[in-house]
């Protein structure tokens, strides 16, 4: 980060970044936008600016991160004055604009990420998440995604396959869409005020939560470190609908049929191998936030 505070981009440089960075976001936010304009959402891909709630323009739009000044960028639209100061022709993040609830976000989301490195992962879940929310359908009967996407198995080899096995989800925002006769079958009982206690790094929502956490962090950590947990969350969610119980076949995905052993070795390699890959993500995150809460404090 000390080095970063010494970054003086001159316009050409960083309209050139800036540029490429919206390129390659646009590669997901136009077809998104193309989509919901039609009423025909993708049940995989989708969810990333549907569930996340991080707008595509908020994507696309490019930020230096802390300490970098870009020279001939005025404070408008992208760079916010409640953002970017403007000294001597030089634009930079100034945290001493921060607001103290944009402070307590920050120091929310540093010790969530702290507590989720130093917890040992678990594996073995075998993404039971997504088949629990499906159990027994929901209160109309009806299936989440079953517009698009049908069950590989019938409803009632559904639910008999929940039934069989304890289910160990940790993650609160995918245990609080569990059908209601589910969520018994959960090891524990996660709540929103225990996500310090009970998040770990092996957990496939957690990892994919990345993405979540840089968002509500920006302006401030920088779009490089935004877009890397983009396209990770990419990669998790889509190992999160092929272990589900749906059929994604019709969308060039093959299923991991976690209801068999082999399925479940897959599963369990994929998971490991995204935890390994969270890992730095995360802890670039943990010191981008520290950084950032250090110059303010």
């Amino acid at each position: 980060m000390k080095e970063a505070e010494n970054t003086l981009l001159p316009a050409q440089a960083w309209q050139a970044i800036a540029e490429q960075h919206r390129q390659r976001a646009e590669k997901w936010t136009t077809p998104y936008r193309a989509r919901r304009a039609a009423r025909q959402m993708h049940p995989i891909y989708d969810f990333l600016f549907i569930y996340y709630r991080n707008k595509p323009s908020q994507l696309e739009a490019w930020h230096p991160g802390l300490g970098i000044g870009l020279q001939e960028a005025p404070l408008g639209d992208t760079y916010k004055s409640k953002h970017y100061s403007c000294r001597n022709g030089i634009t930079r993040l100034d945290p001493t604009l921060m607001t103290d609830s944009t402070r307590h976000r920050m120091e929310m989301v540093e010790r969530l990420c702290q507590a989720v490195k130093e917890r040992p992962p678990a594996f073995g879940c075998f993404g039971m998440h997504e088949w629990a929310m499906v159990y027994q359908g929901d209160a109309d009967g009806e299936v989440r995604h079953g517009e698009r996407l049908p069950l590989r198995l019938s409803q009632q080899a559904t639910d008999a396959y929940v039934r069989s096995r304890p289910i160990q989800c940790t993650h609160f925002d995918a245990f609080r869409f569990f059908s209601p006769g589910a969520k018994a079958f959960n090891r524990i009982q996660p709540s929103k005020d225990s996500r310090i206690e009970n998040e770990q790094c092996g957990c496939l929502h957690t990892n994919m939560d990345l993405y979540k956490l840089a968002a509500q962090c920006m302006p401030w950590i920088g779009s490089e470190l935004l877009w890397q947990c983009f396209h990770f969350a990419v990669g998790a969610r889509q190992l999160d609908m092929q272990a589900s119980p749906y059929d994604c076949s019709s969308l060039g995905f093959e299923p991991v049929k976690v209801e068999t052993p082999s399925g479940k070795l897959e599963y369990e390699r994929r998971q490991r191998a995204l935890s390994e890959a969270a890992q730095p993500l995360r802890d670039e995150l943990i010191a981008r936030l520290q950084a950032v809460l250090q110059t303010e404090s």
